[in-house]
């Protein structure tokens, strides 16, 4: 049976009930009470009962018919939303993300499921569009370093004399990159998937850790490191919150040519703990930070190149973070460089504390 079926009986249900009951009432009501000023004649209630039933029949097939009629014409009414929201299931299980209800009417249960399916699909189409766009990037990516590989190859098959050094070097530079790129998606992968067991991990060591052994390469880049705060506990993943490293690394490379400057700092807030880089560097507009996050996106074009990344460093801190119920700002510093926030909700202990 179809819900308007249903609906429709458990109307001409009620209908029926609600006419059975006044017609028993009428009843009682002629029989049973004392009629002041009637003339009361031999066998009244005989009399009563012969002239009473046909008129009681009449008026429940009435009912009867007027409540299925009713009933099917009110329950349509009631689940004309329920149609529209089919529909657009439907078309989304076919693979159309575009299409919107946009129930017209009042606010009720059924304009909130509408509102509700809509922004589930709004936010899906986002969502696949971003894996499209991802995937995209990600197959061009690892297709450079082996369409590098093979024409370096072609080109020393064709000359045999070629110094093979140059060569092997090359080759490995391409290969490392490759390798750096794959373990990049992998751990984007992981993070996305929550696959983790949380510990407690204190920011304030992971940055400590991170500006010790980045220490070298802001030394051969001319940019000073420098590093403040307090502890900073929070539960999460030993391995995943070493986003410290990817953006310390960021803040370097992505820096003044000379006498550059990267202040890493954490705090703590009453149920959060942040983990702040900022850098000086080029000035970037809001809209080119706001898009930093996407993978394979670079700020600028002043990368040392023998640090360059993969592209997918923000978009793996902002993976990270999510995974931890956190939240990832970035905004531009208006003398250049931009500034870079962590927030994770605090260890469970020192919250309490």
């Amino acid at each position: 049976m179809s819900v308007r079926l249903k609906l429709t009986l458990s109307y001409t249900g009620f209908v029926m009930l609600a006419g059975f009951l006044l017609l028993a009432a009428g009843w009682v009501f002629l029989t049973r009470v004392r009629h002041v000023g009637l003339i009361m004649v031999p066998n009244y209630r005989f009399a009563v009962a012969r002239a009473f039933a046909p008129t009681a029949v009449v008026v429940l097939g009435f009912l009867l018919v007027f409540g299925l009629v009713g009933g099917w014409f009110l329950a349509g009414r009631m689940l004309a939303p329920l149609t529209h929201i089919t529909h657009a299931t439907r078309r989304a299980a076919n693979g159309s993300l575009s299409h919107r209800i946009r129930l017209p009417g009042r606010q009720d249960e059924f304009r909130e499921l509408a509102d509700a399916f809509d922004t589930m699909l709004t936010r899906l189409e986002a969502h696949v569009a971003e894996q499209r766009r991802f995937a995209a990037n990600a197959s061009h990516e690892l297709r450079t370093p082996l369409a590098i590989s093979k024409s370096l190859i072609d080109v020393a098959r064709a000359d045999p004399n070629r110094d093979t050094d140059e060569l092997i070097d090359r080759l490995h530079a391409v290969n490392t990159r490759a390798i750096d790129l794959t373990e990049a998606l992998l751990l984007l992968s992981r993070a996305e998937q929550r696959s983790f067991t949380p510990e407690r991990v204190d920011l304030s060591l992971m940055a400590e850790e991170a500006t010790e052994t980045l220490l070298p390469l802001a030394e051969k880049h001319g940019v000073t490191l420098e590093t403040s705060g307090e502890v900073a506990p929070t539960d999460g993943s030993q391995a995943l919150l070493q986003l410290a490293m990817n953006l310390v690394h960021n803040a370097i490379v992505h820096n003044l040519p000379e006498g550059g400057t990267v202040w890493v700092t954490t705090g703590v807030r009453p149920r959060t703990v942040l983990l702040t880089v900022e850098n000086t560097g080029d000035v970037l507009t809001p809209h080119l930070v706001s898009t930093l996050t996407e993978p394979f996106r670079r700020g600028t074009e002043r990368i040392h190149t023998d640090h360059a990344g993969v592209g997918l460093g923000l978009a793996i801190v902002q993976t990270i973070t999510h995974a931890h119920d956190g939240t990832l700002t970035l905004t531009p510093r208006p003398t250049g460089g931009i500034r870079i926030t962590v927030e994770l909700p605090a260890a469970a202990a020192h919250t309490d504390a």
